[in-house]
């Protein structure tokens, strides 16, 4: 395995009042991305770790895979004791918590030393500010004031938002306004602040705008339950902040249908909504196909967006609305106080509200309980299913692997730029409309509104292959000019779809490739991202950079990952997506980190030659490759010793 080096954020001073956990995470996450974190580890340190609780530290934490980094953590110390027995846990578990911290050498106080690491960056706390991140990564980072000019920047904007006008939807208007993800809907500072924000609009006679999706998501049932017992689920509710579920919800785009005549206007109109949510993660196209432009902001800001309608709103300054009285009523008016906050904490979280929720948490509601299921040690596969279909990787795998092969002749079936990320590669969220797997669905008599998502249907290959790049915002460099799955088939020159071509070049035995700039794959570990490239033929992704996640996963499946080197990019190769590829060197596989040789073959027969390097880092990396993928290698080393036919019974 490889060790990873460590970073060390060095996290000092202290955020001031009316600043949000939300609000110091993604300042960190913007800071933390530019210094390029694949395969290492951040550990956050520092005088301002003892500022910020538990909570805020695991918020902070799970904002890793933004910030580009394997994983981020904190140091076990008081504070992580402290919120074990808040949380009920076992006051036995609780000292071996802490003993085998101090003996492992992973305890914190303040007479630790500090670590060495392999690299030291700082940020002062106190730079914190209320913000949002957007309008397409979560590293885009504003202050809370600059929101609308930046919005402006991104998109052409037409005519400003007036602050009263008939119902017509315009640019910036927010459609969606969603309290959502695992860490954000679990901190109660968070969460309670929401809700204080909630009673004090409420009471001035504050609503959410008409045309805004409102939803609540809850971290967990306890979120639920103090919610519920310190009254303010009740502002919330008066404001459409109803809960709707626990778990992944707006931010992994189960937002669910927007009002069909709001989605039909900003169709026809080509308006430029927006979804402002609480999540990690506002890569295009994730959230919910009407939303073109996608902003991150604390629970207390997803409600005062409801409130103001609009980003075009500038939070700080304009008002939200009008009171009762007609008197503008502005955020710093309704927005708690820190020790409010803190009250409402210290009075609503104790260990009897999670004990009492660990003793039911696998008894599931009645409708779950009530559920059948076949008994039996193997699966009975129904052919007619279109949400479960038999998996084809295991068709054709033999007892013994055989050689694996260089590659001749590969199409390229797509050109991306940088930051290509996985919801590109495979989004989760709906199946729009006029996709290639929309239409698949259609030709089975499936209806638009049961075509639910691609999380729904994840376990149905066919219609997971005809989603992967198939994202509604994807630009292919092959063909500039268009949003969503497309790309030139060669020699033939007709344009397609990216599955229908794959399709195609399968048929011919043509082998594919994936060509790319820096951050391939960054975001989710979307397992179908990898799944699908290698079902639609890909034998090879060539990128700048990858993410680390995202080729491993590739590795997983089989894909090798190959990476340019001395600077050659797909830029200064000028590629249009018309050459041919040959990589040698793959056959002669050994060992890790290996040169292959790519020779470059133009449409007019030109040919040029440049190195890849083969992005398999270990030696058991190496195995896996020349397996066909982990799953093969499992496999075969399982039923080694089965005997003869093992494999196919299997």
């Amino acid at each position: 395995m490889l060790v990873p080096p460590v970073v060390g954020c060095r996290l000092v001073g202290a955020a001031a009042p009316g600043v949000t956990a939300t609000d110091i995470v993604l300042l960190i996450t913007q800071v933390l991305r530019p210094h390029k974190l694949a395969g290492k580890f951040v550990e956050y340190f520092g005088p301002g770790v003892d500022r910020l609780a538990l909570p805020d530290r695991s918020t902070i934490a799970n904002m890793s895979p933004e910030t580009g980094a394997t994983m981020g953590f904190f140091p076990i110390d008081a504070e992580t004791l402290r919120f074990l027995r808040l949380t009920g846990r076992d006051e036995g578990h609780i000292q071996l918590v802490e003993a085998y911290a101090k003996a492992q050498g992973l305890w914190r106080d303040a007479t630790t030393p500090e670590p060495e690491y392999s690299q030291v960056v700082e940020i002062d706390l106190a730079r914190a500010e209320p913000s949002v991140s957007g309008p397409r990564r979560p590293h885009e980072r504003v202050a809370l004031g600059d929101a609308p000019a930046t919005f402006r920047e991104a998109f052409d904007v037409r005519g400003d938002a007036p602050t009263q006008r008939e119902r017509a939807l315009r640019d910036g208007d927010v459609i969606i306004a969603a309290i959502t993800s695992c860490t954000n809907t679990s901190n109660p500072s968070l969460m309670l602040g929401a809700g204080l924000l909630a009673r004090n609009a409420a009471r001035r006679g504050l609503k959410a705008k008409p045309w805004v999706k409102t939803s609540l998501a809850p971290g967990s049932r306890v979120v639920a339950d103090y919610l519920e017992a310190s009254g303010l689920q009740t502002s919330l509710d008066a404001l459409g902040f109803n809960p709707v579920g626990f778990g992944c919800t707006t931010c992994m785009g189960n937002s669910g249908p927007v009002d069909a005549a709001i989605a039909e206007a900003i169709s026809k109109d080509a308006i430029t909504a927006v979804a402002v949510l609480s999540g990690n993660r506002n890569f295009e196209g994730r959230i919910h196909p009407s939303a073109r432009a996608n902003f991150l902001a604390s629970p207390p800001l997803v409600v005062a967006y409801a409130l103001a309608g609009t980003i075009l709103t500038d939070l700080t300054r304009d008002p939200l609305g009008t009171d009762t009285d007609g008197a503008p009523v502005y955020l710093r008016d309704i927005w708690p106080r820190d020790d409010e906050i803190r009250a409402a904490v210290d009075r609503m979280i104790a260990p009897e509200r999670y004990r009492g929720n660990y003793a039911t948490i696998f008894d599931g509601p009645p409708g779950w309980r009530s559920l059948s299921a076949n008994a039996g040690e193997r699966f009975e596969w129904n052919a007619q299913s279109t949400f479960i279909r038999r998996p084809p990787y295991f068709a054709d795998v033999k007892a013994e692997r055989a050689p694996v092969r260089d590659i001749a002749g590969a199409r390229i079936l797509g050109v991306f730029g940088d930051m290509l990320t996985t919801d590109h590669i495979s989004p989760i969220g709906t199946i729009s409309a006029g996709t290639p797997a929309a239409r698949y669905l259609e030709s089975l008599g499936i209806a638009p509104r049961d075509f639910v998502n691609y999380a729904a249907r994840r376990l149905n290959h066919d219609v997971m292959i005809r989603g992967t790049f198939g994202n509604i915002r994807l630009r292919n460099e092959m063909t500039p000019d268009v949003e969503g799955s497309s790309t030139v088939h060669h020699p033939s020159g007709e344009q397609m779809s990216i599955p229908a071509a794959a399709e195609r070049y399968q048929r011919d035995g043509v082998p594919l490739v994936i060509v790319a700039g820096r951050e391939y794959g960054a975001g989710s570990s979307r397992d179908w991202a990898a799944k699908g490239t290698l079902l639609l033929g890909v034998r090879a992704v060539i990128a700048e950079s990858f993410e680390r996640i995202h080729r491993s996963n590739l590795l997983g499946m089989g894909v090798l990952a190959l990476e340019f080197t001395n600077g050659v990019t797909r830029s200064s190769l000028a590629l249009d997506g018309s050459e041919t590829v040959d990589v040698a060197g793959i056959a002669a596989m050994h060992a890790p980190r290996q040169l292959c040789r790519c020779t470059i073959t133009r449409a007019d027969g030109r040919r040029e030659s440049i190195e890849l390097l083969a992005r398999l880092d270990t030696n058991i990396e190496v195995q896996y490759f020349l397996h066909g993928g982990i799953m093969n290698y499992v496999l075969r080393r399982r039923l080694a010793n089965a005997g003869e036919g093992a494999l196919q019974r299997a």
